[in-house]
C-alpha cells in the first residue's frame, strides 16, 4: 500500500489483521463489543468511535509486531492509556486497532542520585508515586485523572503543580518510541541537557500518538519537599482573584499550587465533596519547601490578598485536610454534574499570557451571564490557563447550539488576547479546527510534513491534530 489511508482500510485487510493479532495475542487481543466501546472517546461530545479490535501488548517487541503488521496492511493503529482525555484523542475514525498499554505499567529503574526514572507508559501517576515514596521523591504533575504517563506525554499535561514544577514536557528526558514503519527510536540519553540534534523527545511529547507509540519514559523526578502548607482564600470577586494571582506571581514568590474556583465551581464542591466554603470566588493555594520557607511565602501571599479584598486566609494544616481540599479540586468535573442534572459535562481549557488572565476570565463571565449557560470555571491560573466545564442538555438542539457557539467565542476570545485555544488538553479531533486560527499556514505546513515524512500511511491515530 502506497498511498496515505483516508478512510476505513479494506475489509480483507482489516479481516487478515483481526485474525493474526487473534492467533498471536489470544486472550490479550479482543473483539468484544463492550471492550472496543470504552476504548471510544467517551469525555467529550465527539461522538464515540470504537476501534475494530483491542490488544493488550507486554512489551516494546510486541507493539512492534502490532505496528508492523498493520503497516503492512493500511491499518489505523490507536494508543490507549486509560481514556481520560477530554478531547476524542483514543477514538478510531476509520477503526483499525487499540493499543492499550496498561499491561506495560513497571517501573524499570530509578537513579536517586540523578532525580529520574524510567518506567513503562502504563503506570499511572498514583501508581508511580506510591512506588517512588521510600526514595524520597517525587512526580510533580498532577492533571487530577489518575492518568497513564504515557498518556500524560502524549497530550502534553499539566495540572495543579504547574506553575511551580512545570508541565510534562519539562519533565520528560527521553523516549523510547515505534515509529509507523515499526523501526524503534530513542530519542535522547538521560544527561539533563544535550545539544546532540534535534529535539525529538519534545517532537514526541504532545504528539497525542500521531507519530508513533510511546514504550518506554525517561522522567525527572523532584525531592519531597520538607514542609507543605496550604489553604484557600476567599475574594469579592474573580477578578480580585485572578489579580493576586498575578501579583503573586509577578512578585517571585514559589507558589506550588494556585488554583481559581469561581462561585458556581465553590458550590459544586459544596455539593460534591461536602466541604461546607463560603460561595465566593476561591484560590486554592500550596506552598513547598522548609518551615520556615513557606511560612514567609504564605505571609507574603496574604498581604497580597488582603490588599485586593481577599481574606481571610484559612490554612489547611493538616494532610488529611489538604488531600481533601485537594481531591475536591481533581473531583470538578464530577461535582458539575450536580449543578444541571441529566446533562453532559463538557470540558474545556484556554491559556493566555497571565497579564490578561483576569481581563479574559472577566469576560468570559459575562459571556456565561448573557448566554445563560450554566459553567463553573476553575483554573490553573499561576500559568494563565484556566478551565469550563460546560453543562449541555444533548437531547436539546438549541442547547447543543448556544453551548458550541459559547465555546468558539472562548476560544476566540483567548486568541485575541495572544494565548492558545489549548492549554492542556490538547487537540484531538474537537480543537483541529481552531488551529488554522492559532498557527499561521506555513506553522501546520511544517506540522503536516513532519507527520508524512514519519508516517507516510497515515495510520498512526490518524484524524486528530492535523489533516493530512
Amino acid at each position: 500500500m502506497t498511498t496515505p489511508l483516508s478512510g476505513r482500510p479494506a475489509a480483507k485487510d482489516l479481516d487478515a489483521v483481526i485474525a493474526q493479532l487473534s492467533a498471536q495475542f489470544g486472550a490479550r487481543a479482543t473483539t468484544v463489543a463492550g471492550i472496543r466501546q470504552t476504548h471510544a472517546n467517551s469525555l467529550t461530545w465527539v461522538a464515540p468511535q470504537p476501534p475494530d479490535i483491542v490488544v493488550f501488548p507486554d512489551t516494546t517487541e510486541e507493539i512492534v509486531d502490532i505496528v508492523k503488521l498493520c503497516a503492512g496492511h493500511g491499518v489505523p493503529v490507536i494508543p490507549f492509556g486509560t481514556g481520560t482525555s477530554f478531547e476524542g484523542h483514543v477514538n478510531a475514525p476509520w477503526g483499525g486497532v487499540s493499543v492499550d498499554t496498561s499491561h506495560m505499567n513497571r517501573l524499570l529503574a530509578v537513579h536517586a542520585e540523578d532525580l529520574d526514572c524510567v518506567i513503562e507508559p502504563g503506570i499511572t501517576r498514583k501508581a508511580l508515586n506510591e512506588q517512588l515514596r521510600d526514595t524520597g521523591l517525587f512526580f510533580p504533575i498532577d492533571p487530577g485523572a489518575d492518568a497513564s504517563l504515557g498518556g500524560m506525554v502524549s497530550t502534553r499535561a499539566s495540572g495543579t503543580n504547574a506553575v511551580r514544577y512545570g508541565t510534562m514536557k519539562d519533565n520528560v528526558l527521553s523516549l523510547k518510541v515505534v515509529l509507523p514503519n515499526g523501526d524503534v527510536m530513542i530519542t535522547a540519553r538521560r544527561a539533563k541537557k544535550s545539544s546532540a540534534g534535534y529535539d525529538l523527545t519534545r517532537l514526541m511529547v504532545g504528539a497525542e500518538g500521531t507519530l508513533g507509540i510511546i514504550t518506554e519514559i525517561t522522567l525527572k523526578l523532584a525531592g519531597i519537599p520538607e514542609a507543605t502548607s496550604a489553604g484557600i482564600c476567599p475574594f469579592p470577586s474573580v477578578k480580585a482573584a485572578c489579580d493576586a494571582t498575578i501579583l503573586t506571581i509577578q512578585s517571585g514568590i514559589p507558589v506550588a499550587r494556585i488554583e481559581l474556583a469561581d462561585e458556581l465551581q465553590v458550590k459544586a464542591f459544596n455539593i460534591h465533596s461536602y466541604l461546607g466554603l463560603r460561595e465566593t470566588p476561591m484560590l486554592f493555594v500550596e506552598f513547598h519547601g522548609t518551615e520556615q520557607g513557606v511560612e514567609e511565602q504564605a505571609k507574603r501571599f496574604g498581604e497580597i490578598a488582603a490588599d485586593l479584598g481577599g481574606g481571610p486566609f484559612e490554612w489547611a494544616t493538616k494532610a488529611e485536610e489538604r488531600s481533601r481540599l485537594w481531591q475536591a479540586r481533581h473531583d470538578a468535573y464530577w461535582s458539575a454534574l450536580a449543578l444541571r442534572p441529566g446533562c453532559k459535562v463538557i470540558a474545556t481549557d484556554v491559556c493566555v499570557p497571565i497579564s490578561r488572565l483576569a481581563e479574559c476570565v472577566v469576560a468570559t463571565q459575562d459571556d456565561i451571564k448573557a448566554t445563560g449557560v450554566v459553567a463553573p470555571i476553575v483554573g490553573h491560573v499561576g500559568d494563565g490557563n484556566f478551565h469550563l466545564t460546560l453543562l449541555c442538555n444533548m437531547e436539546d438542539p438549541v442547547d447543543i447550539e448556544t453551548c458550541r457557539a459559547f465555546l468558539h467565542r472562548l476560544v476566540q476570545r483567548s486568541l485575541a488576547m495572544e494565548g492558545t485555544c489549548t492549554g492542556e488538553h490538547g487537540v484531538g479531533q474537537e480543537k483541529m479546527k481552531y488551529l488554522l486560527d492559532e498557527h499561521p499556514a506555513a506553522t501546520l505546513d511544517a506540522m503536516r510534513a513532519i507527520k508524512r515524512a514519519l508516517d507516510p500511511l497515515n495510520i498512526m491515530n490518524p484524524g486528530k491534530i492535523v489533516k493530512v
